[in-house]
This record gives structure tokens, C-alpha cells and sequence, in this order.
């Protein structure tokens, strides 16, 4: 049925209407971060704690009277994507696979940016243990922290060796369980990121290999994804984000910055910065924190989705061409 010109003009109007209300009543913008910090305060890693420490969106939403909530999970993916569907955030900085399950589940997610790409992910085993592959997991006792960008890593690097879960006895456990789990000898291995190295420095792990030394295999992606219901309410506001963001990134990919970029971290997430000095060695920030969602990017995220769905890990693959809102994404890109 074709509505009347006048109508048509008036339900424009009203609508028009209702986002500029939307965008007066928005208060504060809710952010979600992964907490990876072993001490007292708050680290995301990455562009986060650029963000966060030089007050970046906070000072651009200053003269708009809108604050910045920054939300820290040390529950990672898993408890950010509940948030989401609890409508408790509006925006979260998320690693792949977390951000892969949200939209498989059903979660009304909008790919805005990316946030990381190539991030090493690290083997860590009982010294003494021999083993010094990925074949030599077969059988034995593997702790991975299950929802989370670590276990589709794994799982990709696994996958390059012709293996998969069902070679393993894989324990699901978070960083900080898995880490000390392996300190007691309850597991053979784990998969995690650069803060192994502290359990190596101490003698209480080997690190036979890293995604490095597979070629990249199972490294790690990472994004940012609003929630469809804020995307869609405060278009302006998410591109006045992403635009603001755009500081943090040039900062964060000069090169110059890496050693400040290591201390920033370190403090932070109370982490000795020689752990990301040596994770860091033979990368360049310029390589591991543009921002921009070019093919190759979303092609990698586009396998990643596709192995995901290959090892059940989500129930519906999708297109991740279908996700992105190229008219916000490419936004001050």
C-alpha cells in the first residue's frame, strides 16, 4: 500500500525528529574492554590504554556533555557479549572470536574498526615435558580459555598441523587459571598470549613456539563492534568516535612510540615490559594497529568465521561483508 506524499513527509520528519532527540538525551557512551591487568589497574592492551590514558574520547564528547563509561571484564569475551545482549554497553573492543560468537548467536553487533591484527599467541609448557610441537599435544592435557580469541588462535594453529581439538584433552580455563595451573603442573600446556614469558623468566615454563613460528598461523585479530540499537540511534556520535579514535591510532603506529607504548602497557597491566619488549622484537606497531578495514583484514576475519564454523565453535557462519556499516566504518579512516 503506498502511503499519501503528506504522510511520507511526516513520518520522515518524525523520524528525523526522533534521532536528534536520541542524540540529546545520550548522557554517556558505555565501552567494553577485555581486562588483562594481573594488578590493581585496568589494561585492554592496544589502542585501549592509548585511549584511556590520554582521555582521548573523553575530551572530544567534552563540549557535548557526554561522559565515557569504561567497563573492564575479566571475564573477556564471553561476559562483554552478555553485557551486549543486557544491554549494558554500547561499544566493545573485542578479539576476534568473541565478536565472531556475538553475531553468530544472534547479537545485533555492527563492525565498526579494526583495533589489532597479526597479535602472537605463544605455546607454554611444563619444563622438561619434551614437548616441543603441536603433534607432541596429542593426548595430553591442554588448558585454553574457551569464547575467547585464544581458543579460535589455537584452533587455527592446530589446524595447520592437521590436528584439531579432539587430539587433546583440552581444559577450559581463563589466563590467570590456565597461568597457574601451569605453574602447578595440573596441565601439560596452555595457549595464551605474551604474559607467558613471566612463567618462562621464573623457570616455571618452555615457550617452544609462537604463532610466529607457524607462519602466522593462529594469530590474532582484533575489532571494534557497537551495538546495532546505539549504531543506529547516534550515527554522528559513533562517527565522531571513530574520527577521535583516529589520534590514538597515529599515535599508537608510529613507530617511534614503541618503547612508550611498552611502558604505557607495562604499568598498566603491572606486567614487567620486558615480556612486551620481547613479544614486540620482531613486529612493528605500524604493522599490528591500523585501523582500517581493507580486504585483507576482513578476509582473514572472513576465515576466521569459516573456521569457527568448521570446528562448532559457532552454529551459523555468516558474511563478515554483511557486518561492517561502510558509511560509519570508513569514517575519519
Amino acid at each position: 500500500m503506498k502511503l499519501p506524499f503528506k504522510r511520507l513527509i511526516t513520518l520522515f520528519a518524525g523520524t528525523a525528529l526522533a534521532g536528534l532527540v536520541h542524540a540529546a538525551d545520550l548522557k554517556e557512551i558505555r565501552i567494553a574492554v577485555p581486562d588483562l591487568s594481573a594488578g590493581s589497574q585496568h589494561s585492554g592492551g592496544g589502542i585501549t590504554d592509548v585511549l584511556h590514558s590520554q582521555q582521548i574520547f573523553e575530551k572530544a564528547f567534552a563540549d557535548q556533555g557526554i561522559t565515557i563509561q569504561w567497563n573492564y571484564f575479566k571475564g573477556a569475551g564471553p561476559v562483554i557479549n552478555e553485557a551486549f545482549a543486557n544491554g549494558q554497553v554500547d561499544l566493545a573492543y573485542l578479539g576476534d572470536l568473541a565478536a565472531i560468537i556475538g553475531r553468530s548467536n544472534g547479537l545485533d553487533t555492527r563492525l565498526l574498526s579494526a583495533s589489532a591484527r597479526g597479535v602472537k599467541h605463544y605455546l607454554g609448557v611444563v619444563p622438561g615435558s619434551g614437548i616441543k610441537t603441536l603433534q607432541d599435544l596429542k593426548g595430553k592435557r591442554v588448558a585454553v580459555f574457551r569464547g575467547t580469541a585464544s581458543q579460535l588462535s589455537f584452533d587455527a594453529a592446530l589446524a595447520s598441523q592437521g590436528l584439531s581439538e579432539k587430539d587433546l584433552k583440552v581444559i577450559n580455563l581463563d589466563f590467570n587459571a590456565a597461568v597457574a595451573a601451569l605453574a602447578a603442573k595440573q596441565i601439560d600446556a596452555t595457549w595464551g598470549s605474551s604474559g607467558l614469558s613471566a612463567l618462562q623468566a621464573k623457570g616455571l615454563a618452555e615457550i617452544p613456539l609462537t604463532t610466529k613460528d607457524l607462519g602466522g598461523a593462529g594469530s590474532v585479530q582484533a575489532v571494534l563492534v557497537g551495538s546495532g540499537k546505539f549504531v543506529d540511534e547516534h550515527p554522528q556520535v559513533v562517527a565522531k568516535l571513530l574520527k577521535a579514535q583516529q589520534q590514538a591510532v597515529q599515535w599508537l603506529t608510529d613507530d617511534n612510540h614503541k618503547q612508550a607504548y611498552i611502558e604505557l602497557v607495562s604499568e598498566r597491566a603491572s606486567y614487567p615490559a620486558v615480556i612486551l619488549t620481547n613479544d614486540l622484537k620482531d613486529q612493528k606497531l605500524s604493522e599490528i594497529f591500523p585501523s582500517t578495514l581493507d580486504p585483507v583484514f576482513l578476509g582473514k576475519l572472513q576465515n576466521a568465521v569459516d573456521l569457527a564454523s568448521k570446528e562448532r565453535l559457532i552454529r551459523k557462519p555468516f558474511q563478515v561483508s554483511d557486518w561492517v556499516v561502510p558509511n560509519l566504518a570508513a569514517a575519519g579512516l
